[in-house]
């Protein structure tokens, strides 16, 4: 019989009603009581690491689950880990950057109903979650969640209430869940695992809108490390607003500038329009691609962490890591 551990975060699989609203109150063991079966498919153990809403989940937390799977990585044979959706295709991205190229299954999962409602889908999100992660024959980091697999570089929440939550983007889904079975259709590779126990949580995010000087890109510069402009259509700036000036200037004071789109499909390509092609070659700017902000915001993170060396920057940072880019620069 498989070993699976379960990790337990809190979330909205973990929540009570409360007087302001719902909140995390159950443990990864209380869970358990829902869903008895559980305990007959597998040898199942709790960890409950904290008991938070995602909204609140960080860095630094991403680290401690990483370090909770590191440290017992040798005594099981998967890994479920319950977590808020809000925040869940961040956290399992960044996973996927500190634990690399696992051949155990290490899976995120929640659901958008409590788990004690009559119509909630938290149940069976548990029961194919415990089913993939015992089936082993997906390794690596991956969210299960409405009946499909999703790599952990490659989800995203594009529903805010309906079960269906998550999707895939710009990637194949991985496999899906029928009648509580996996039926796997893509298998990542697993050479290792790798891990990795260091961020650089200075990372920020500009979202433009059609209008908007420089100035708040200016001040994130001067408080991060690196920032993430999420641009229109396949990527570029304003010729107008200091735009162009104010990110020359920042990669010249060694900042990282990443040029992203808010398109969710298809991915950026700078060199199309010349808003864009300003911008292509510069040292110190780079460009996301097909890959989705959040993998690029944990991806940063870690590249930072790793080194401070522009070149071996700009390597790491179009290396793929987990299926995470396609179309890169290098």
């Amino acid at each position: 019989m498989k070993r699976i551990l379960m990790i337990g975060t809190g979330g909205t699989i973990a929540s009570d009603i409360t007087d302001s609203g719902l909140a995390p109150e159950l443990t990864t063991e209380d869970l358990l009581c829902y869903v008895p079966g559980l305990r007959q498919m597998c040898e199942v153990d709790c960890l409950q690491l904290c008991s938070i809403d995602s909204t609140n989940m960080t860095p630094a937390r991403w680290l401690d689950i990483a370090a909770a799977v590191r440290g017992s990585y040798d005594a099981y044979d998967g890994f479920v880990i319950c977590h808020g959706t809000d925040t869940m295709a961040y956290t399992a991205a960044a996973l996927s950057y500190l634990i690399q190229e696992s051949p155990k299954p290490i899976v995120l999962t929640g659901s958008q109903k409590p788990i004690h409602m009559e119509i909630t889908d938290s149940k069976t999100n548990l029961q194919d979650s415990f089913a993939c992660a015992c089936d082993g024959r997906i390794g690596g980091v991956m969210i299960v969640f409405g009946g499909v697999v999703i790599a952990g570089t490659r989800a995203r929440k594009t529903y805010s209430k309906s079960f269906f939550a998550f999707s895939s983007i710009n990637y194949p889904l991985l496999g899906a869940m029928q009648d509580g079975r996996l039926i796997p259709y893509l298998t990542p590779a697993c050479g290792g695992p790798f891990f990795y126990d260091r961020l650089d949580a200075r990372v920020s995010l500009l979202k433009l809108i059609p209008g908007a000087g420089a100035a708040a890109l200016g001040f994130l510069l001067q408080e991060s490390d690196a920032v993430i402009i999420e641009s229109f259509g396949v990527g570029g700036v304003p010729t107008e607003g200091g735009y162009l000036e104010t990110i020359r200037a920042a990669v010249a004071a060694g900042k990282t500038v990443v040029m992203a789109t808010q398109v969710q499909n298809e991915g950026s390509d700078l060199g199309v329009y010349k808003v864009g092609h300003a911008l292509k070659g510069v040292s110190g700017v780079l460009e996301a691609y097909d890959m989705t902000t959040e993998a690029v915001t944990a991806k940063l993170m870690w590249v930072l962490a790793q080194t401070g060396d522009p070149d071996e920057l700009r390597r790491l940072f179009y290396t793929p890591v987990a299926n995470d880019v396609l179309c890169a620069e290098e």
